[in-house]
């Protein structure tokens, strides 16, 4: 696949994995059951950047409630598709969650360390519930115990892009999920 912006830009080898409908199908249901498991409250969704937000746009708009919205930035793939050993956060929540209904919306969970840090974090601030969103999951890659109520896929230790994730910046526009395959 190429992607033109004045230059060229050769892009690594990918294949669908997940296509629009069956992506927008289950954001609908996720939707739905968040709808039902919050009604008569106004829960917010902590989506954190930047993989979360075509996903987290979806979402927002297929759950029937009002809402509120805040971001978090954390990042662990810089340079790849090799997580770092740090974690790197640049934002901080501004909305008070003192016993609020708070769900932490990701787009994939590989390892479950940034979800476990911002889950640590949040946990701090006292709020009445809080779960875990997020439209990829990867159990067998998670390093430790996490509680995810709401999961988009389950899927396999595979690097994805597409719908908001990324490798070095590059695929966020995809409207798919793809896998990158390696090529030696």
């Amino acid at each position: 696949m190429k992607l033109l912006s004045g230059n060229k830009l050769e892009l690594k080898p990918f294949e669908l994995l997940l296509n629009q409908k069956d992506i927008a199908h289950r954001i609908n249901e996720l939707g739905k059951l968040i709808t039902a498991d919050y009604i008569n409250k106004t829960p917010v969704l902590v989506g954190v950047l930047r993989g979360c937000v075509v996903f987290l746009a979806d979402l927002m708009r297929s759950i029937k409630l009002p809402l509120e919205l805040e971001f978090v930035s954390a990042a662990s793939y810089r340079n790849g598709r090799k997580p770092e050993n740090k974690l790197i956060f640049g934002s901080s929540i501004a909305i008070p969650l003192k016993d609020r209904h708070v769900l932490i919306v990701e787009g994939v969970v590989d390892t479950g360390r940034t979800v476990a840090t911002i889950t640590k974090q949040i946990k701090k601030l006292e709020p009445a519930s809080l779960e875990i969103v997020t439209l990829i999951d990867k159990p067998g890659s998670h390093r430790s115990k996490l509680n995810i109520k709401y999961k988009g896929f389950s899927i396999g230790n595979e690097f994805v892009i597409g719908f908001g994730l990324d490798n070095t910046q590059k695929y966020r526009n995809l409207p798919f999920i793809g896998k990158l395959i390696d090529i030696r």
